[in-house]
């Protein structure tokens, strides 16, 4: 077994990428084949999704992202609550003695300033949304690719123990027909 060439037995990962991309019983969709020429031209393309998403924002998205972290936040829905209760206390009837009132029922300014807030903050949800299905799908490439690159390195290691294994046949079937031309031997 010490004589047994491996690396001449096995295909490299190129090698078989490069069979996959001309199978022509398995065609390839365009990221695969887009994957398996990087792994023929011998680019590695791994890497986490939120650090290049974190890399390539841009600053209003840096900042749509964190308000859509604090309005969507216990913390923010509390506080938030906590203000509306409170506008709701001093302009009814309770601070009309102090001559505090600014906002009589039905509270109009306060629905004039729900809406603008909605207005704004709505566009800036989606645009971290729409940010964050980019991430999800960018994350799935990689997976993808990820998978691709192993199962070819399965593949190869699947011809390394079909070539020691056909080594291993052939050895035990020459001591075994070493044994039938002498039977003295054994």
């Amino acid at each position: 077994m010490d004589d047994l060439n491996l690396p001449a037995l096995c295909p490299t990962s190129a090698e078989l990428a490069k069979a996959m991309l001309d199978d022509p019983d398995q065609p390839v969709g365009d990221l695969e084949r887009e994957i398996l020429e990087s792994i023929i031209a011998g680019k590695a393309r791994s890497g986490r999704a939120d650090a290049y998403s974190m890399a390539h924002a841009t600053r209003g998205e840096r900042l749509a992202d964190r308000v859509a972290a604090v309005g969507g936040s216990w913390g923010f829905i509390i506080t938030f609550g906590i203000i509306l209760f409170s506008w709701m206390i001093i302009n009814s009837g309770a601070a009309d003695r102090l001559g505090l009132v600014f906002d009589p029922f039905p509270f109009i300014f306060l629905n004039l300033m729900l809406s603008m807030l909605a207005a704004i903050q709505a566009p800036i949800i989606m645009m971290s949304q729409n940010r964050q299905a980019k991430k999800d799908r960018l994350a799935a490439r990689l997976d993808f690719e990820t998978n691709l690159r192993a199962e070819l390195d399965i593949e190869r290691l699947h011809y390394k123990i079909d070539a020691i294994l056909a080594e291993r046949i052939d050895a035990l079937s020459d001591e075994v027909a070493g044994q039938r031309d002498d039977p003295s031997a054994g």
